[in-house]
C-alpha cells in the first residue's frame, strides 16, 4: 500500500539526511549556476540544484487540449495552428496526455486522457506516432518547445501492467486494486512506488519520448502523490539525454531542489480569485508574495494562471471565475513574479466550459483577451526584469495609501525596470505613492505616452484599472543578470 511505500522511502531518506545535509553545507555556487564543493562549512548552499534549460529564461506556457483544440481533434490539425501560437507569444506547448485511454470504467464516451492504458502508445483519436513527431518537429522549427502531460501516479484499469506486474499496484484493505483514495477518480487505479521495477519502467518510458520523439520535458500530474526521490532520479536521467523543462502539478518547495523547474502557484490563483469575487482584498496577495519570496528558494518558477483544464471544466470559464477583474489579473499573471500560462481558448474569449470526456471543439475568433496576452508576452520576452527564475528581477512593493485595494510594485535589474500599479477593486481609487523606488523615466506600455516620476505622485484609477510603466535599456547583459 502507498502508506508502506512512503514509510520505506521516508526511512531511506532519514538514513541519508545527515550526511547529505553536511555535504550541502560544503557546497558553493559557481557562476554557471552549478554547485561546487567548498571547504567553508558556513558557505551558503544554493538550494536549487536543477539547471533550467536556457530557452526557459523568458518562456511562457500554453496548455493544448488536443481533443478540443481543433474541429478535427488531431495532432495534424493542431500543427497548422502553431504559427498562430508563435505569434501569440507562446513558447512551451504543454500537450495534455497523448496516450491511449482506458476503456474499463471510463467516464463519458471518450474517457479521461488521465486514464492511461499504454505509456508507450499514442491515442489513435489524435493521430499516429509519426503525426506527433511531425508536430514536435514543426514546433522546434518555429523556436518553440513541447512538453507532454505525464500521469505517473495511476493507470487505467485495463493497462497491461495490471496483468504483467500486479505487484506494482496499490491495494485497499481488502487486497483489491484501488483508485486514489477519497477522490472521485473511479476510472483509474494507483501505482506503488515502493516497487523498484515500477520506478525503472516509468523512468524508461519517460526517457523514450524525449530520446525518440524529441519532446522537451513534462508536466507531471499530481506530482506530489509520487515520491520526490523518484522525480529527482528521472530529472537526472532525462538531463543526460538533453536539457528538459519539468512542471509539477503541485505546490511544494522541495520539488524544486533536484527535480522540477516550475510548480503550480495555486495559492496565487486562490488569492486573486477571492479578490475578484469580493471575499478578500489585496492583503491576500501580500500573503502569497511574502510566502513565495520567503519560503521558496531563489531561482524557482511558479506557474501563474487564470484558467486550465481543471478550472475551466469544473469551475467555469475565465469570465465566470473573474468577471470584471479578468484583465488586471491576467496582467498580474504576466508582469508579476511567475511563469504565465494560457489555457487553449482563453485567447479566443471562449464563452463556455469545455467538456472533458467528450468532443467539444473550441470556436476560434479574434478577441481582446488574445490581444492583451500577445502584448503582455511581447513585453515579457523583451524586458529582462520580467524573465523567469534567476534571470528575472524580484518584485519589490511600492507603498501607497490604498494598499487594501491597489497593488503597486517595481521589478528592476541593471538593464530594465517595470513599475506596475493595479487597482484590484470594483471602486475607483486615487492613490498616492510613497518612497522613491518608482522614480524614473518610463513609457506607459499600453498608451505609449512618456512619463517621468521624480516626486511623489497621485494616480487616479478606474475600477479594475492597471498601469504598466516600462523602462527598457538599449544595451545590457544578454541574459539579464
Amino acid at each position: 500500500m502507498k502508506r508502506r511505500a512512503w514509510t520505506t522511502v521516508r526511512t531511506a531518506l532519514v538514513a541519508v539526511a545527515l550526511p547529505l545535509s553536511i555535504m550541502a553545507c560544503q557546497r558553493a555556487q559557481r557562476e554557471d549556476g552549478v554547485d561546487s564543493v567548498s571547504s567553508d562549512p558556513y558557505q551558503p548552499s544554493p538550494y536549487v540544484q536543477v539547471i533550467h534549460p536556457d530557452w526557459s529564461r523568458n518562456a511562457t506556457l500554453y496548455q493544448l487540449n488536443t481533443r478540443q483544440f481543433t474541429a478535427e481533434g488531431t495532432f495534424r490539425a493542431a500543427q497548422e495552428q502553431l504559427p498562430r501560437l508563435k505569434d501569440l507569444g507562446a513558447d512551451i506547448i504543454w500537450l495534455m496526455p497523448i496516450h491511449p485511454i482506458g476503456e474499463r470504467n471510463r467516464k463519458g464516451s471518450l474517457g479521461s486522457p488521465y486514464s492511461v492504458r499504454d505509456y508507450y502508445g499514442v491515442n489513435p483519436e489524435f493521430g499516429t506516432l509519426d503525426d506527433l513527431k511531425e508536430f514536435v518537429d514543426a514546433a522546434h522549427a518555429l523556436g518553440m518547445h513541447v512538453i507532454l502531460d505525464w500521469v505517473a501516479n495511476h493507470t487505467a484499469w485495463d493497462n497491461p501492467l495490471v496483468e504483467e506486474h500486479p505487484e506494482w499496484y496499490e491495494r485497499d484493505w481488502k487486497g483489491d486494486l484501488t483508485p486514489t483514495p477519497w477522490y472521485d477518480w473511479s476510472d483509474i487505479i494507483d501505482l506503488d512506488y515502493g516497487q523498484p521495477g515500477l520506478r525503472e519502467y516509468m523512468t524508461g518510458a519517460m526517457k523514450y519520448w524525449v530520446a525518440e520523439v524529441g519532446v522537451d520535458g513534462y508536466r507531471c500530474d499530481v506530482a506530489g502523490f509520487v515520491p520526490v526521490d523518484f522525480w529527482e532520479n528521472v530529472r537526472r536521467e532525462l538531463d543526460e539525454i538533453k536539457p528538459v523543462f519539468m512542471l509539477a502539478e503541485w505546490e511544494s518547495r522541495d520539488l524544486h531542489a533536484r527535480a522540477f523547474d516550475a510548480t503550480y502557484a495555486w495559492s496565487w490563483y486562490e488569492a486573486v480569485h477571492r479578490i475578484a469575487t469580493g471575499t478578500a482584498d489585496v492583503n491576500a496577495l501580500f500573503h502569497y508574495y511574502s510566502w513565495d519570496e520567503g519560503a521558496y528558494p531563489a531561482n524557482t518558477m511558479r506557474m501563474t494562471f487564470v484558467s486550465n483544464h481543471d478550472k475551466n471544466s469544473w469551475e467555469g470559464t475565465q469570465f465566470e471565475q473573474f468577471g470584471d477583474a479578468l484583465a488586471p489579473v491576467i496582467v498580474l499573471s504576466v508582469v508579476g513574479a511567475g511563469i504565465p500560462l494560457i489555457y487553449n481558448g482563453q485567447e479566443a474569449g471562449n464563452p463556455r466550459r469545455l467538456a472533458f470526456f467528450e468532443r467539444d471543439p473550441i470556436e476560434w475568433r479574434e478577441h481582446p483577451i488574445g490581444d492583451l496576452y500577445r502584448k503582455l508576452f511581447a513585453l515579457k520576452h523583451a524586458n529582462t526584469a520580467l524573465w523567469n527564475a534567476r534571470w528575472g528581477a524580484t518584485m519589490v512593493k511600492v507603498p501607497n495609501d490604498a494598499e487594501s485595494e491597489v497593488l503597486s510594485f517595481v521589478r528592476e535589474n541593471e538593464r530594465d525596470k517595470v513599475f506596475a500599479v493595479v487597482n484590484l477593486s470594483a471602486e475607483p481609487r486615487a492613490v498616492t505613492l510613497a518612497e522613491t523606488l518608482y522614480y524614473g523615466s518610463y513609457t506607459d506600455y499600453f498608451s505609449g505616452v512618456s512619463v517621468a516620476f521624480d516626486a511623489p505622485v497621485r494616480l487616479d484609477l478606474e475600477p479594475w484599472a492597471y498601469r504598466i510603466y516600462v523602462h527598457q535599456g538599449p544595451t545590457g547583459p544578454e541574459d539579464g543578470t
